[in-house]
């Protein structure tokens, strides 16, 4: 599909735009890449920067990133090893939509909150 989804075109089950969706649906997909916004970082630089993520949770992220062309992971051959993970073309490119994303739950976070709430004590 190309175009505007908001402009009368529907999202049918092979549509391309989904692979879009799916790389950003993952909890920590989105900060990581947020969080390599400025240059490459080493996993324990990348967790200091995030916070709140495990070590286990971030490799997995990484990994998944990696795998799908969002990152690359440097390995120097340095004593004790040394890694880095830096965006790539396809990670740089998805800034701006994280970055849309970022402005819209500045706008609306409070009323999905609100609504999540009173769900939950309604029972829903």
């Amino acid at each position: 599909m190309s175009g505007d989804p908001t402009h009368g075109h529907d999202f049918i089950a092979d549509c391309r735009t989904r692979i879009a969706f799916d790389l950003l649906s993952g909890t920590w997909t989105g900060v990581v890449l947020a969080a390599l916004h400025d240059g490459p970082l080493r996993p324990g630089e990348l967790r200091d920067r995030i916070g709140g993520v495990s070590h286990k949770v971030l490799t997995g992220t990484l990994r998944r990133l990696e795998r799908d062309g969002l990152v690359a992971r440097r390995r120097y051959a340095e004593a004790p090893p040394r890694v880095e993970y830096e965006l790539t073309g396809p990670g740089r490119g998805l800034l701006e939509p994280i970055a849309a994303l970022a402005r819209w739950t500045e706008v609306h976070a409070d009323a999905v909150l609100a609504a999540q709430e009173r769900a939950e004590l309604s029972g829903r």
